[in-house]
C-alpha cells in the first residue's frame, strides 16, 4: 500500500517554525499583519476567510478585513487595494477570488504591491518566478505542493514530474518551483494526446486538472509519487481529488488525499509569506533573527 502524504503533519511542523519567526518579529515591536479583501458574501470566501483568520490568531499574525458590497466596481476594489498598499501596518494582502464578474481581475492583480502580494497573483511574483529575482511571492498552492514533497524527504533533482493542469494558480509556477529545483518537468492536460501513457513515464505525478476521478489505474505505475491538487465534489456530494484514491494506493508509492493533503498546507503557506514579508521590512529576508 502507498505511503499517504497527509498535509497535517507538514503544518504542524510549520506551524512551530513559523510561530518562532513570528515572535521574533514581536521583540522587534512588529506584528505582522494580513490585509484579506472580500467583495460580497459568498459562502466559500466567507468560510476561507474565517479559517485564514483563525490560522494566522494562532501563529500570531493580525488580521484585517476589508470587505466591500457585492456590487462593488473596479475602481471601489482598486482604491481598497491603494489603501492596503499605503498601509505600513500591513504586510500582506489577501484578495479573495474569483471576484464578481463585472470586476476586472487583471487589474486588482496588477495593482496590489509585490512586496504585499502574498499569494503570488500579479505579475511582478511570476515575473520572480520566471527571472528568479525581483519582488513577490510564489502562489500558496503551488508552494504548498514542494513544502509537503520536502517534508517526506521526495528528492526532485534529477526527476521527471508531470503536471496535469496549465493554469496560472498552480501548475505553471509549480513547474518553474520544481524546474528550479533540477527536476525534468512535463506540462500537459486533459487534451493531451494518450494522457495516461504520459502520466506513466513520471516520477512525480502532480494532478491539477480540477476533474474528479480523472487519473485512474491507467494513469499510474509502482515507483511514483502522486500529489492530487484537484478539489472537486463528487456525484455523491463528497469532496474528492482529480486521483482515484483507492486504485491509487494499491499501485504507487506515494500519494496525497483529498482531503488532507495539500489543503492543509496551503494556508500554512500564506502564513509564510505574511512573516516573510515582515522579516523584509525589518531587513531579515531570510527569516533570521540578526
Amino acid at each position: 500500500m502507498a505511503k499517504v502524504l497527509e498535509g497535517k503533519a507538514v503544518a504542524a511542523a510549520m506551524a512551530g517554525q513559523l510561530r518562532l519567526r513570528a515572535e521574533a518579529l514581536a521583540r522587534r515591536g512588529v506584528e505582522p499583519r494580513l490585509a484579506i479583501l472580500r467583495v460580497g458574501d459568498n459562502g466559500s470566501d466567507l468560510a476561507y476567510e474565517r479559517a485564514a483568520a483563525k490560522r494566522c490568531a494562532a501563529l500570531g499574525i493580525g488580521v484585517e478585513t476589508v470587505t466591500l458590497p457585492g456590487d462593488a466596481d473596479t475602481q471601489a476594489v482598486l482604491a481598497a487595494i491603494d489603501r492596503v498598499n499605503a498601509d505600513e501596518r500591513i504586510h500582506g494582502c489577501l484578495p479573495l477570488r474569483p471576484l464578481p464578474g463585472a470586476i476586472d481581475d487583471g487589474s486588482v492583480r496588477q495593482r496590489l504591491s509585490a512586496r504585499k502580494d502574498v499569494d503570488g497573483i500579479g505579475p511582478a511574483s511570476l515575473a520572480r518566478l520566471f527571472t528568479g529575482s525581483g519582488e513577490g511571492f510564489s502562489p500558496c498552492t503551488a508552494q504548498a505542493c514542494l513544502e509537503l514533497l520536502d517534508y517526506y524527504g521526495v528528492g526532485l533533482r534529477g526527476r521527471h514530474a508531470v503536471i496535469i493542469g496549465r493554469s496560472l494558480v498552480v501548475s505553471r509556477p509549480l513547474a518553474l518551483l520544481l524546474v528550479e529545483r533540477d527536476a525534468t518537468v512535463t506540462i500537459c492536460h486533459t487534451k493531451t494526446v494518450d494522457l495516461p501513457a504520459l502520466c506513466r513515464t513520471a516520477d512525480i505525478l502532480v494532478s491539477a486538472a480540477g476533474k474528479a476521478g480523472l487519473v485512474d489505474a491507467s494513469y499510474l505505475r509502482p515507483g511514483q509519487v502522486v500529489v492530487d491538487v484537484g478539489v472537486n465534489v463528487s456525484p455523491e456530494g463528497k469532496l474528492c481529488g482529480d486521483v482515484r484514491f483507492e486504485q491509487a494506493e494499491t499501485i504507487v508509492d506515494a500519494i496525497s488525499p483529498v482531503p488532507g493533503g495539500v489543503g492543509s498546507v496551503t494556508t500554512l503557506v500564506l502564513c509564510k509569506h505574511v512573516i516573510q514579508a515582515a522579516e523584509a521590512v525589518c531587513g531579515l529576508p531570510d527569516g533570521t533573527e540578526r
